[in-house]
């Protein structure tokens, strides 16, 4: 679901945007279901109010698939429209910006115990080739000064480079991800449910079992990293119910090729508002999880010494698919993110395991709205 950390405006006065009228607006866009085409929906979507592109994987320095994963990397573009429905996607002029971009990156640290992680944000006037800052709209492309994800190739054999670094988090990292295996819509081909409210929807597609290739560095060393990667690409007008404080989401890349997520959006009682996800064995078709099949079961959990957050690190899932156990590989990847886009969330390399204790998979696991409820 990606997707994702809420999009709220920070209150940082530099940041001026058009206000949006209460009056003679066009009426905003509505996510209705559609067929997806490719390259073209690879690019953003600016008529829409948010929108992200969301890589995540397991890395090692060994080039050999049953080592053990040593890092986790994240790499999240978002875009949010904050000018008026229906404004045109490319405002006259710089400092008439509609659109907001923004970007979180990190990396887990399993050897040493520690998750780094930085920040970006921009003013975007909807032109696919301003500086310093921009999303193209005919494939993925999108960039805020030197932190890059782009895509080249066929669809159906994409590659992906994600490039960036941040001198005070003390990390960079350039990588590759190529594609493995075909495209895979959510929900029901690429139109995936988010609410009993039809609106309440995105359009979704995930990308899982990328083969990763590429370097890392952490403070002065630089290594040669593999992996597996899983990326999603996600955007709506409306995705949050109003009972809904926040989401709980995995996407699983797993180890006999498959891929698997799953998701409930969560009233502040714990209880699902609505819920989702999908599984495709390798080389089979997609089977899409009714909101009512999923059930989400909290087991331990972990309480930030810096919020005071309190995160379920481990929990059963049960789908159609059959009961999973997911469970964070460091407790402590939480990830403040009020800077730019005013949440935090935890977000965290974690290892699915079967009912019996058997590791299955390898994936990222995301919570939001514990530390306070979203507002997109």
């Amino acid at each position: 679901m990606r997707r994702r950390p809420a999009l709220l405006l920070p209150a940082l006065p530099w940041l001026a945007v058009p206000a949006r009228a209460a009056a003679g607006d066009a009426a905003p866009p509505r996510i209705v279901p559609r067929a997806l085409v490719f390259p073209r929906d690879f690019g953003a979507h600016p008529e829409f109010r948010t929108e992200w592109w969301y890589a995540t994987g397991a890395l090692r320095t060994r080039d050999d698939p049953r080592a053990p994963p040593e890092y986790g990397f994240q790499l999240t573009f978002f875009r949010s429209r904050v000018g008026a429905a229906g404004t045109q996607a490319v405002a006259p002029g710089r400092f008439a910006p509609h659109q907001l971009l923004f970007a979180h990156a990190a990396v887990t640290d399993l050897r040493a115990r520690r998750l780094r992680h930085a920040q970006r944000i921009a003013r975007w006037n909807g032109d696919p080739a301003a500086a310093p800052a921009a999303a193209a709209l005919a494939d993925t492309r999108v960039h805020l000064g030197p932190w890059w994800l782009e895509r080249s190739g066929p669809p159906a054999r994409s590659r992906y480079r994600a490039r960036l670094g941040d001198a005070n988090a003390g990390f960079a990292y350039e990588l590759e991800l190529a594609a493995t295996q075909p495209l895979l819509l959510q929900g029901q081909a690429g139109f995936s449910r988010k609410g009993p409210d039809p609106d309440q929807a995105s359009h979704y597609y995930t990308q899982p079992q990328l083969a990763v290739s590429g370097t890392l560095q952490l403070g002065a060393g630089r290594r040669p990293v593999h992996g597996r990667a899983w990326l999603d690409h996600e955007w709506s007008e409306t995705l949050l119910h109003p009972e809904a404080v926040g989401w709980d989401w995995i996407g699983i890349n797993l180890d006999d090729g498959g891929a698997l997520t799953a998701f409930q959006l969560r009233r502040a009682d714990g209880s699902a508002v609505w819920a989702g996800g999908s599984y495709r064995a390798p080389g089979a078709a997609v089977q899409d999880f009714a909101a009512a099949a999923l059930r989400f079961t909290a087991g331990r959990r972990w309480t930030s010494p810096a919020t005071q957050a309190s995160y379920p690190v481990q929990w059963r899932i049960a789908t159609p698919a059959g009961t999973v156990d997911v469970e964070a590989l460091l407790d402590a990847q939480e990830l403040d993110s009020r800077a730019t886009t005013g949440a935090i969330y935890w977000e965290g390399l974690s290892e699915l395991r079967d009912p019996g204790g058997r590791r299955i998979g390898l994936g990222y696991l995301e919570m939001t709205g514990y530390a306070a409820p979203l507002r997109l």
